[in-house]
């Protein structure tokens, strides 16, 4: 009897201890379960790092450059306005040369006035136009063109031998604009010079102009000179803007007003290659650029 009891007490205990790790493998399959959703959230989570990582990607990717085009260079003024700056060379405009049209190009014009025994007034004109393209590596055609800008106007406050050297801002010509004039004295007489350099988006434009009273005469006021470049270069800026559809180029004086355009042809560098101008770099940034009056002089 008493070997049945104990049996019994045994065979209970044995189902009880089974009973008691039942919930134990339940909770142990339950952690294996939780364990496999955790690795399911890390791969999500990747995932998605990926994702965020392609649109910031995308969102760096540099925008193109405002205008596409550059009007022709020997278009850019109208012929009222040239009979008024270079009355005697209104239709003696010479385009330089250029490897890319698409980016670069000027034109120039030069006047002479000859008074006899009274004297010569001379004059000369000249417009170079260089447009950039966006580029990945070195960012937008409106970053790079205002770079050039600063640099360019600054080269023209450098000119060797120049007198009374001065520079102001100009308003409502482009996005922003400078105006650098100087004296320059040579032996056939006193060369008053105007380079106004303005930027509208990614394209700079340049206005040199410059006149002298030769042979006895007197020289130009360099007010009038002043107010007639002005007049020029917010001309030359219309033209660019016109010549990317954006009518008849009002409003060109801000970056909301311009009208935008896909880009086409290759980026222009910072390096324009000299024109076949009279002492015109084409825009740009060497001693050639600035002093257009030491070419003026040989045609006298």
């Amino acid at each position: 009897m008493h070997r049945s009891v104990q049996r019994h007490r045994q065979r209970l205990t044995r189902i009880l201890a089974g009973a008691a790790a039942v919930p134990v493998m339940l909770v142990a399959s339950g952690c294996s379960s939780d364990s496999g959703d955790g690795s399911g959230g890390d791969a999500k989570k990747d995932s998605g790092s990926s994702a965020s990582s392609s649109a910031t990607e995308a969102a760096a990717v540099v925008k193109e450059a405002t205008y596409a085009k550059l009007p022709e260079p020997c278009k850019v003024f109208a012929s009222k306005t040239l009979k008024e700056l270079v009355p005697e060379g209104a239709k003696s405009g010479k385009e330089g040369k250029s490897e890319d049209i698409g980016t670069r190009g000027n034109c120039s014009w030069d006047s002479l006035d000859n008074k006899g025994v009274k004297g010569s007034q001379f004059r000369w004109l000249n417009v170079s136009l260089l447009r950039f393209e966006s580029d990945q590596s070195r960012g937008t055609g409106e970053k790079l063109a205002s770079e050039y800008y600063a640099k360019h106007a600054e080269d023209a406050r450098a000119v060797e031998d120049a007198k009374n050297t001065k520079s102001q801002p100009v308003a409502g010509t482009g996005n922003e604009a400078t105006l650098v004039t100087y004296d320059l004295k040579k032996k056939e007489g006193t060369f008053r010079q105007q380079t106004l350099v303005t930027r509208v988006e990614n394209v700079v434009v340049t206005v040199d102009y410059n006149g002298a009273g030769l042979a006895g005469d007197d020289s130009p006021k360099a007010a009038d000179l002043t107010k007639s470049a002005e007049k020029a270069a917010k001309e030359a800026v219309r033209a660019v803007v016109t010549a990317n559809g954006g009518g008849d180029g009002a409003g060109a004086g801000s970056d909301a007003d311009a009208s935008p355009s896909k880009s086409a042809s290759k980026s222009a560098t910072g390096s324009p290659s000299k024109s076949s101008g009279k002492g015109s770099d084409l825009g740009g940034g060497s001693d050639d650029s600035a002093s257009p009056s030491k070419s003026a002089t040989k045609k006298d």
